[in-house]
């Protein structure tokens, strides 16, 4: 093997001495093409996500650029894998990023046609026209797409190809990409799909503009149940699955993103925008927390106490496990602001130690009157968060108003 190895070197050494000029040629050509591709491939914004520990989604925030675009995963659920495949590009396995018999093919039906009635791309084609923002059709671009995509077949496996396209994929509106089209079409994470579900979010981005839930229901039917019966014919999925699945309806109404720890997605996008990030916050804890802020706002908005924050911290290893940055009042009360991380006085912490101190030391009793009223010690002149007085008022009282002047003067 090495003398064999060694012999086709002499000769490609004694071809080049023999033809330098093409060589040359060559070797700029092979530059060319090295760089041909750039390094990242999509330059667009994502949404920020946050997960909790167990991967569950907590909240997500929409890319700079107003798409629905969450960043993409290091993997794609096997069933969307099969059916992608089957639908756009049954040889992508074996292909070296084009298909030359597909793309005869297209071009024998689209002359007899005089139109444009199928493609030839292939799933890694696709990828490179989504990166170039899905330029004109012609013959010249797809020259471009076919030489960029056995560049990126060199670069990427397969399967990252794949992860490409599912994560850029248009699925109508402002959404792009299977884990935004698995929620907003069907409320669920992309690896909880059903094969009819699969199959649907495989053949949408096909025609986004025309196909879409809620409009072009028959075509979009025919679309998705002749996949499935392909899968089955292939013997992807058995009879009975196929039964079920072609049963399954479509979807008719999109539905809306969790939003359980609204505020903490406020906090991480300030450093971690257009990111995935898994925190420590356990869902099951942070539901029943939201439960409880709901069931306290609603009691204390009679006495005209609207906000109200709760954070759990495990105190074994400091891990956040629940964050409720504000209770779920309106905008009047200003909802969306974070008061767990919102400056606050420390003067007004000290209130309840003082209040609590003079009673274990005899000096007050919860109903013992203090003044409020103007006050001036020393040219300083405390006053109170409303510029108001109240005169004679129950120490309790001045503590839940957070009254300055009572405290000052005791």
């Amino acid at each position: 093997m090495k003398a064999k190895l060694k012999a086709f070197t002499q000769i490609l050494l004694n071809w080049i001495n023999r033809n330098q000029k093409k060589s040359a040629i060559g070797f700029v050509l092979l530059v060319v093409y090295y760089f041909s591709l750039p390094r990242v491939l999509f330059q667009e914004p994502y949404a920020t996500v946050i997960e909790s520990n167990d991967g569950e989604l907590l909240a997500a925030k929409i890319a700079r650029d107003g798409q629905w675009r969450f960043p993409a995963q290091d993997s794609v659920p096997d069933k969307f894998k099969k059916c992608i495949v089957y639908f756009e590009d049954e040889h992508f396995y074996y292909h070296p990023g084009f298909n030359p018999v597909a793309m005869v093919k297209a071009v024998k039906q689209n002359r007899s046609a005089g139109k444009v009635v199928r493609g030839g791309s292939t799933l890694t084609q696709q990828v490179i026209r989504l990166s170039r923002k899905n330029k004109k059709r012609t013959y010249f671009e797809k020259g471009i797409e076919m030489i960029l995509a056995t560049r990126l077949e060199f670069r990427h496996s397969k399967e990252k190809i794949i992860a490409l396209y599912a994560a850029h994929a248009p699925y109508g509106g402002n959404v792009v990409g299977l884990e935004m089209a698995s929620w907003r079409y069907f409320g669920v994470q992309s690896y909880q799909l059903s094969w009819a579900e699969s199959a649907t979010l495989a053949v949408l981005p096909n025609a986004p503009s025309l196909i879409y839930p809620g409009k072009n229901q028959i075509k979009l039917l025919r679309k998705r149940n002749t996949l499935l019966l392909k899968l089955y014919n292939e013997k992807i999925i058995d009879k009975l699955t196929y039964e079920l699945a072609v049963k399954e309806p479509l979807p008719q109404k999109p539905y809306n993103l969790p939003q359980i720890a609204p505020h903490l997605l406020q906090r991480i996008a300030k450093t971690d925008e257009g990111k995935r990030i898994k925190t420590t916050v356990d869902i099951s804890l942070q539901n029943r927390v939201n439960q409880i802020a709901q069931q306290y706002y609603n009691q204390y908005k009679q006495n005209e106490v609207h906000n109200l924050a709760i954070m759990v911290i495990d105190i074994q290893n400091r891990n956040v496990i629940s964050y409720v940055g504000n209770s779920p009042t309106d905008k009047d009360h200003d909802k969306d602001v974070d008061i767990i991380g919102a400056p606050r006085s420390t003067g007004s912490i000290l209130k309840p130690l003082l209040f609590a101190s003079m009673l274990d030391e005899g000096e007050l009793l919860p109903n013992t009157l203090v003044a409020d009223v103007p006050t001036q010690i020393s040219g300083y002149t405390p006053q109170n968060f409303n510029l108001t007085f109240d005169g004679a008022v129950p120490a309790q009282r001045a503590l839940s108003r957070s009254l300055n002047i009572p405290s000052v003067l005791m």
